[in-house]
């Protein structure tokens, strides 16, 4: 089977395909016929070296940790009944970059019709930290906040639920056509970070960002707020004076709120794809490549002009049983 292989630490160019044998499902796993592969930032992070205390894997290996598609083997031990069934599945430990996928049946979330192979995916990282993040922040009718990284995929998606919930939400984000983007998914406004100070105080910070941008938006907090740090596309998480948040009696969250044990995370991936079902939750898609064109994908991601999703779309398997008219892509 083809994959796409990081062949070394370094730049988009360093993304390879490459041939792979056909895995086999173990006991308790399934395989997965990959129709559409979830692209994430951090992918692209741990390509060019980031991270290696925290993720150890040493080139050539395959990235992804996010896939979509039917199952088309299972292992010992699992119900016969997933044969066949599209699925979303999440790679704990890397993989997806492929033809084939092994999953773990604990990390398997089926696929509602009325869902496209494409929103699955998209949402199947995004939907589930979008749902953690704004249900942690308790948000009542009328709350003031602020997102960071709005033109991005969970960034989207934390100001779709934020407003649902009631909230007046301030979308922040560097370049005009994601500002327009988080407008449509209903940002009450929208600013550039060169505009922070005229966002006026806020009682949460949702920030997707990081470094000197994060650290801009914390001085935004009313007292008493909270500030959830989750993002690190600038390459560092927020620089926050901790000593000056207690002062002020900030309660900073930080990556543990998007980190889930597997029973949590099928139980928000499922409600996310409920979400999506019902019409209420849609992941913005802004760049689809073949497999093979990964680099593309990672280089809009590094570039910082994609909005919403990247996605890879495996050019051997049904990449959508639904119409492509059925539901935004």
């Amino acid at each position: 089977m083809r994959v796409v292989e990081v062949t070394k630490y370094g730049g988009p160019e360093v993304l390879r395909v490459a041939r792979a044998p056909e895995p086999v499902a173990g006991p308790g796993q399934v395989v997965i016929g990959v129709s559409v592969v979830d692209v994430m930032s951090i992918d692209a992070q741990l390509r060019a070296g980031w991270g290696r205390d925290w993720f150890p894997a040493e080139p050539p290996f395959v990235p992804g940790t996010g896939v979509a598609g039917p199952v088309v083997s299972v292992g010992d031990g699992v119900d016969g009944s997933w044969m066949g069934r599209r699925v979303a599945a999440l790679l704990p430990g890397g993989g997806a970059y492929a033809e084939r996928a092994v999953a773990g049946v604990e990390t398997l979330v089926e696929v509602p019709d009325e869902v496209s192979s494409r929103q699955a995916a998209a949402l199947l990282q995004v939907g589930p930290a979008a749902l953690s993040l704004v249900g942690a922040a308790e948000l009542k009718p009328g709350a003031k906040v602020l997102v960071t990284g709005a033109g991005g995929a969970l960034g989207l998606a934390v100001v779709r639920l934020a407003r649902a919930a009631g909230a007046h939400v301030t979308a922040a984000a560097h370049d005009p056509a994601k500002r327009r983007a988080a407008a449509a998914a209903g940002a009450d406004d929208v600013v550039g970070y060169q505009e922070f100070p005229e966002a006026g105080s806020v009682e949460v910070v949702f920030d997707g960002v990081g470094g000197e941008v994060g650290g801009a938006a914390f001085e935004l907090l009313e007292s008493g707020g909270r500030f959830f740090a989750y993002g690190v596309p600038s390459g560092s998480v927020a620089l926050i004076d901790l000593a000056e948040a207690a002062r002020r009696g900030v309660r900073i969250v930080g990556m543990e709120q998007v980190q889930f044990a597997p029973d949590t995370f099928r139980e928000l991936a499922g409600r996310a794809l409920r979400e999506a079902a019902a019409g209420r939750l849609v992941a913005e898609i802004g760049l689809e490549v073949p497999l093979e064109r990964a680099a593309e994908a990672h280089a809009a991601l590094e570039g910082r002009r994609l909005v919403g999703k990247a996605l890879l779309l495996v050019s051997d398997q049904p990449v959508d049983p639904i119409a492509a008219t059925s539901l935004p892509r």
